[in-house]
């Protein structure tokens, strides 16, 4: 299966093929591990750096692949354009980022662009018809050399269309014959601007989900040695909404503490945690993480404290990124004060993206529940 995936297959009905025969897989590893760790927990009560891996887009990067080295000579003036949609953290970063590392596309062109622009403003889109320039100028000196460039653009805010056009405008101008481009985005509305047909990622199933949960969990261990832990960790990842940031930080925290008491810690804290923000606010804390909406954070080691998360952005690598961790904050022993930055996820493969956490600590206020526990028909309890 895994020799398979790796070839470079250009008929896209083998490609589903093989990913009908992937989901199958997945589904039965799920199905054996589901049946044998309650087995285990039944007898049990008788008896009283993966972190960048790109999991479950084989067939999705092999369609981009094709897409960047296809040539065709008759596809007039218009530069070929791949929209990539989906929800936020769904990986779609993360697979135009090993799609550029493959060596057949860094043999096809010249150089790479990345470009992120988050909310359409003047600067933004001055900087990005700028780069294109010096580019065309580059290009021109060398004439001699045959220059195809790949730009990678990620729309990280809503789609302004006048600021798309002009993006859009530059790129014809400056950019050589034969260059392609990749547009990411979580609206719909950059799909009609595509070449080609749009790839539009989804969230992985939950079998897939629990293979690429345990794989960056466990590592190299084997866990059939482990059947609690598999357990736990199984009751962990059903919680996490297939979220992948979510999921590396998890892991790291889980690989860090192989410990089955530390385990049944953090799904006690998961289980409450998760209960107590949807019972508030009607929705599950991971979600609206992906959407880029504030969301409250309990604290594993201080149960008096939350923080909120109040928005996040990516970090070229360029940028000074913080030096504290999501995870420090939600479950060490880490001590912010009021508003601060974490860094959440910290990119090992070009284009090198940090994504930071824009937070704040929030005191809860635990005065009158003491309050409520301590008195009884108007009389303190001793």
């Amino acid at each position: 299966m895994d020799e398979a995936m790796g070839r470079h297959i250009t008929n896209q009905a083998m490609l589903l093929q093989l990913v009908e025969l992937r989901d199958a897989m997945h589904r039965g590893y799920y199905m054996i591990d589901t049946f044998r760790y309650q087995h285990h927990d039944e007898e049990e009560t008788k008896d009283e750096d993966l972190a960048n891996c790109m999991f479950g887009r084989e067939m999705e990067a092999q369609l981009v692949i094709n897409f960047l080295l296809h040539t065709d000579r008759h596809e007039g003036e218009d530069l070929g354009l791949l929209p990539i949609v989906g929800p936020g953290q769904v990986g779609k970063t993360t697979l135009v980022a090993h799609v550029c590392k493959n060596e057949r596309v860094r043999g096809h062109f010249s150089k790479i662009l990345f470009f992120s622009i988050h909310s359409f403003t003047n600067d933004e889109v001055s900087n990005f018809e700028k780069a294109c320039a010096t580019e065309h100028q580059n290009h021109m000196s060398n004439s001699n050399i045959d220059r195809r460039l790949l730009v990678v653009v990620e729309f990280i805010g809503d789609l302004n269309e006048n600021a798309w056009n002009r993006i859009y405008r530059a790129s014809k101008q400056y950019v050589p014959s034969g260059s392609k481009i990749i547009v990411t985005s979580r609206s719909d509305e950059i799909v009609k601007f595509g070449t080609t047909r749009a790839l539009t990622l989804k969230y992985l199933s939950h079998e897939s989900y629990w293979y690429f949960f345990k794989t960056i969990t466990f590592g190299s261990t084997d866990p059939k040695m482990h059947p609690r832990l598999t357990q736990l960790a199984m009751l962990i990842a059903k919680m996490l909404n297939s979220s992948l940031i979510a999921g590396n930080i998890t892991a790291c925290l889980l690989r860090d503490n192989f410990d089955v008491h530390f385990w049944g810690k953090v799904l006690t804290f998961f289980r409450g945690y998760f209960q107590r923000h949807i019972s508030r606010f009607g929705e599950h804390p991971i979600d609206l993480i992906c959407q880029n909406k504030p969301a409250h954070v309990a604290r594993m080691t201080i149960p008096s404290e939350e923080f909120m998360v109040q928005h996040q952005n990516e970090c070229s690598l360029e940028e000074e990124v913080p030096q504290i961790t999501f995870k420090d904050v939600m479950f060490g022993s880490v001590k912010p004060h009021e508003k601060f930055e974490v860094l959440t996820w910290k990119a090992r493969i070009p284009p090198y993206y940090s994504r930071v956490y824009t937070c704040e600590i929030q005191k809860l206020n635990t005065t009158a529940s003491k309050r409520k526990r301590s008195t009884k028909n108007g009389s303190t309890l001793c």
